[in-house]
């Protein structure tokens, strides 16, 4: 199958995986920084993990007497969902909004993704669903959303846009 950049792919499935695959290689790197940040703030390095974990299988997931295995299977499973829904949704507006289409806006416009998706996940939706949330520390989920996921996603889109 030829590579072709996003917005001249014919093909919904090539944006589509390009996306998904995007999306859940910035979920790893978004990840990795969360949890090493989190051993290094002496909560665990499965912390991380756990609270999103906890958002399908309950609160009880937190403490620790609950299974590790569980927690890090459920959380990265929940995880990389989410980082592949949020790639693709991102390949889908860069496909329709050429101006994303250059390399420096698509970085900065991912960016600026990763920090609404921060903004919504921690400020609109956590303290209605998932109250355990307010735990983590505000300054790291800002740059590991925003800049983790965000930068890395765009630097990601970039690259497969300008392979061709």
């Amino acid at each position: 199958m030829e590579s072709r950049p996003l917005a001249t792919m014919g093909a919904r499935s090539s944006v589509v995986t390009t996306g998904i695959v995007a999306g859940i290689v910035a979920g790893i790197v978004f990840a990795m920084f969360e949890m090493i940040v989190a051993a290094i703030q002496g909560m665990g390095f499965f912390a991380p993990l756990r609270m999103i974990a906890a958002i399908v299988l309950g609160e009880g997931t937190l403490e620790p007497s609950s299974s590790l295995t569980s927690a890090v299977v459920a959380g990265l499973i929940v995880h990389m969902m989410l980082s592949a829904v949020y790639g693709l949704v991102l390949a889908l507006v860069v496909r329709a909004w050429t101006l994303l289409q250059q390399p420096l806006w698509l970085v900065v416009g991912a960016t600026i993704y990763g920090f609404a998706l921060w903004i919504v996940n921690f400020f609109v939706i956590a303290p209605v669903a998932f109250p355990w949330f307010s735990m983590a520390d505000d300054l790291v989920q800002f740059v590991a959303h925003t800049f983790f996921f965000g930068t890395v996603l765009g630097a990601l889109l970039a690259w497969r846009i300008a392979r061709h």
